[in-house]
C-alpha cells in the first residue's frame, strides 16, 4: 500500500524506465561537475579528484577571483593538507621512488633504488568559469553552493534562504545530460530533493534524473582529514531499483578509499534531516556547557573539572565540552534555525522553541564575556588599545564566517577605544580588513581598527589582550615534550588516522594507496631536518598567481618583518611556536588584562608576569 510520503520520495527518480516495466539502466561515473568552489565544493572536490585518478572532477563558479585563486599557488581558502591535495590532483605527480623500511632522518628517502614505485599520474582536478558546458559534460553534478539564514521576508532569522541553490538548480535542469545522477552537497532544508526534481521537470518534462542527497560532515580546520578519514558517508535516495543504482554508482567513488561499513544509505529525507540534526546536538553541547559556565562562576565550581567528571560517563563523553564564548562558522547557527522553522511550519512550535534556545545561549555567552571585558576595564575603552587574537571562528582554517570575534569587535567600537588590534595565524590581514570594513559599514569607518601581520604589534601597548580563537600558539603552557625516540613510544595512528610524528612504513603492500603515500609526505615534512614542500619529489611545478593576490602581497610583508601569517605546507605539520607572553606583557600598557574566551591560558603563570586574567566558568587555574 502507497503513502503520500513514499510517492515523493518515489517521484524523485524522475522518469525512471523501471517504473514502466523496461530494463534497469546502470550508471558508470567518470566526470564529475561540483558547482560551487568555496568551503565544501573546493575541498570535497579535491579529494574525489586525488582518491579516484580515473575520474575527471570540475569545480565551476562564476566567481572569476575565486576561480583564477584556485588555479594558482594560493587557494582561496587554507585548510591544514589542503595544499599539497590541490597539488597532486590538480598539478598531476611525477614518478617517484621510496624504501619501504621506516629510516632515521640521516637516511636517504627518495633513490632510484627504493622498494616501493609510485607511477607518475595526470591531473584530473580543473577548476573553470564555463558553468553551463561542464554540467553537461557530466555524470554526476554535486550541488555545493552557500545557503545562509535568510535575512528578510517571510521565515527571516530561522528559514534558509535558498536563492543560490534555487538558481543552481535551474542551471543544472537547463544543461545536464539525460540520466545524470544529481548530487544535493549543500545542507539544505528536509525535503529539498522535491524541489530540485519539480525545477527539473519543468525545464526537462519527461528526462530521466537520479536525484541524491549527499551531505558533508566537515568541520573547518580538520575538513580535510575529515574528508580522507571520515567517520561516516552519508547518500540518501529515491527507494527505487534506479534510485538504489545511482547511490551505489556513488557509493563506488567513496569506497575508492572509505570503508564500505562507513558508507550509510538511507532515504533522501532522512538523509537531509540527518545534517541538521548533526550539526544541532553539536551546538546544543557547545551551549549546554556555556550556560554551566555561568553557573561556575557565581557558585565557585571550575567548569573544565565540572566538564571532566560529566565527560567520563560513557554516555555522555567528553567531546564538544570546552567552555568559551560560543560557537561560529556558518553551521551550527544557521542549521539550528533551519531546524527551528521546520519545526514550527509543521505546527510543532514547543520543538521549535527548545532549538531556539540553543542559539539563545549561544548568543548569550558572547555578549557575556564581551561585556566583562567592558566592565574589568571600568566601563569605558576611550583611549584605550585592546588587542584581538584570533578572528577566525575555530583554529586552523581561514573561515571566518558567523565569527563571535566580528560581534565582539561591533561592541568594543561602540565604546570608542583608541584602537581594536586584529591577529590571526590563518587569516590575510588585508582580507580580515577588507571584510571588517565590509561587515561593519559606518562603524568601521575610523581610523581605530587595525589588522596586524604578528600578535607583537598587535598586542604593544594593549590595555586588554582578548583571545577569541583557540589557536595552539595562543597558549602559555610548554609545548608538549616528544615521546622517547624509540618505534614503540610513538603509536603510528592516532584517533585511527596516521600521526605524522611516527613513520607508516613498513607498508603491507608495493601498492600503495593515496592515503599512505600522503601520511609518508605528512611524516617526512615534519622531520626536524624536513626535505621541504616535497620531501617525496612528486610535485609537478604549480601555476603562479597573478598581481592581486593577497596571499603573495602578505609573503613579502611578511619577508620584510620576518613574522608569517599562515602556515605553509610543510610547516603546518609541525608543532606551532607560542608566543613569548613575557615579551607581550612588558610591551602592554598598565594595568595588564587578558581575557581568555576559549580556555587556553593557565593564570596562575600570567600572574607572575603581572597581568590579570578572566576566563569563562574557569577559577583561576588551569
Amino acid at each position: 500500500m502507497s503513502s503520500p510520503i513514499l510517492d515523493t520520495v518515489k517521484a524523485l527518480s524522475l522518469n525512471s524506465s523501471a517504473s514502466k516495466g523496461a530494463a534497469v539502466p546502470g550508471f558508470t561515473i567518470r566526470n564529475i561537475c561540483c558547482v560551487g568552489a568555496g568551503y565544501v565544493g573546493g575541498p570535497t572536490a579535491a579529494v574525489l579528484a586525488f582518491q579516484n585518478p580515473h575520474i575527471k572532477v570540475t569545480v565551476v563558479d562564476r566567481d572569476e577571483t575565486r576561480i583564477r585563486r584556485w588555479n594558482s599557488r594560493h587557494p582561496p581558502i587554507y585548510e591544514p593538507g589542503l595544499q599539497d591535495i590541490v597539488r597532486i590532483a590538480r598539478d598531476g605527480s611525477r614518478e617517484t621512488f621510496f624504501s619501504n623500511d621506516a629510516t632515521s632522518d640521516a637516511d636517504t628517502f627518495n633513490s632510484d633504488f627504493g622498494e616501493v614505485r609510485v607511477p607518475p599520474r595526470q591531473g584530473n582536478l580543473f577548476f573553470t568559469t564555463d558553468v553551463a558546458n561542464s554540467i553537461a559534460e557530466a555524470d554526476v553534478v554535486l550541488i555545493s553552493v552557500n545557503t545562509p539564514t535568510k535575512e528578510r521576508g517571510i521565515g527571516a532569522g530561522s528559514a534558509t534562504d535558498m536563492t543560490a541553490f534555487e538558481a543552481v538548480t535551474a542551471v543544472v535542469a537547463q544543461n545536464a545530460r539525460e540520466g545524470a545522477i544529481i548530487v544535493e552537497k549543500s545542507t539544505v532544508p528536509c525535503r529539498t530533493a522535491q524541489l530540485v526534481a519539480e525545477t527539473i521537470s519543468m525545464h526537462r518534462p519527461g528526462a530521466h534524473f537520479e536525484i541524491l542527497s549527499n551531505p558533508e560532515f566537515l568541520a573547518a580546520g580538520t575538513a580535510v582529514n575529515d574528508l580522507l578519514y571520515p567517520d561516516r558517508i552519508l547518500i540518501g535516495s529515491a527507494p527505487t531499483a534506479t534510485g538504489k543504482l545511482a547511490a551505489e554508482a556513488l557509493v563506488n567513488v567513496y569506497a575508492a578509499w572509505v570503508p564500505r561499513e562507513r558508507i550509510l544509505t538511507t532515504n533522501v529525507w532522512s538523509s537531509e534531516l540527518a545534517k541538521l540534526v548533526a550539526n544541532s546536538m553539536l551546538a546544543q553541547r557547545i551551549s549546554s556547557i556555556n550556560s554551566i559556565s555561568a553557573v561556575c562562576e557565581q557558585t565557585g565550581a571550575d567548569v573544565d573539572e565540572v566538564a571532566r567528571a560529566v565527560g567520563v560517563d560513557p554516555r555522555i563523553g567528553n567531546k564538544f565540552l570546552v567552555a568559551g564564548i560560543g560557537f561560529g562558522g556558518s553551521c551550527f547557527k544557521k542549521d539550528v534555525l533551519n531546524l527551528v522553522y521546520l519545526a514550527d511550519t509543521m505546527g510543532l512550535p514547543e520543538v521549535g522553541e527548545y532549538w531556539r534556545q540553543v542559539v539563545k545561549m549561544n548568543e548569550y555567552a558572547r555578549d557575556r564575556f564581551t561585556n566583562r571585558v567592558i566592565r574589568c576595564l571600568n566601563n569605558t575603552l576611550v583611549g584605550k588599545k585592546v588587542c584581538i587574537l584570533g578572528y577566525a571562528f575555530k583554529k586552523n582554517t581561514s573561515d571566518t564566517r558567523e565569527a563571535p570575534a566580528l560581534e565582539m569587535i561591533k561592541t568594543l567600537l561602540e565604546e570608542r577605544p583608541r584602537e581594536v588590534a586584529v591577529f590571526d595565524p590563518c587569516c590575510n590581514p588585508l582580507v580580515i580588513k577588507n571584510e571588517i570594513r565590509t561587515l561593519l559599514g559606518p562603524l568601521a569607518e575610523g581610523n581605530n581598527i587595525t589588522v596586524y601581520g604578528n600578535a607583537y604589534d598587535a598586542c604593544d601597548d594593549a590595555t586588554a589582550v582578548v583571545i577569541a580563537t583557540e589557536f595552539d600558539e595562543f597558549r602559555n603552557q610548554p609545548v608538549p615534550k616528544p615521546a622517547a625516540s624509540s618505534a614503540e613510544a610513538t603509536p603510528k595512528l592516532i584517533g585511527g588516522k596516521p600521526n605524522p610524528k611516527a613513520d607508516p612504513r613498513p607498508f603491507a603492500s608495493p601498492a600503495v594507496s593515496e592515503n599512505d603515500i600522503l601520511a609518508l609526505h605528512k611524516h617526512l615534512a615534519q622531520r626536524e631536518n624536513g626535505q621541504g614542500l616535497d620531501p617525496l619529489n612528486r610535485f609537478n611545478t604549480e601555476p603562479s598567481c597573478d598581481n592581486t593576490c593577497p596571499d603573495c602581497q602578505q609573503e613579502q610583508e611578511s619577508q620584510l618583518t620576518g613574522h608569517a601569517t599562515g602556515m605553509g605546507s610543510a610547516e603546518e605539520y609541525k608543532s606551532k611556536e607560542r608566543l613569548n607572553w613575557e615579551r607581550i606583557a612588558d610591551s602592554m600598557a598598565i594595568p595588564r588584562w587578558v581575557f581568555d574566551g576559549r580556555g587556553v591560558i593557565d593564570s596562575r603563570e600570567m600572574v607572575k608576569l603581572g597581568v590579570r586574567v578572566e576566563s569563562v566558568g574557569r577559577q583561576h587555574r588551569f
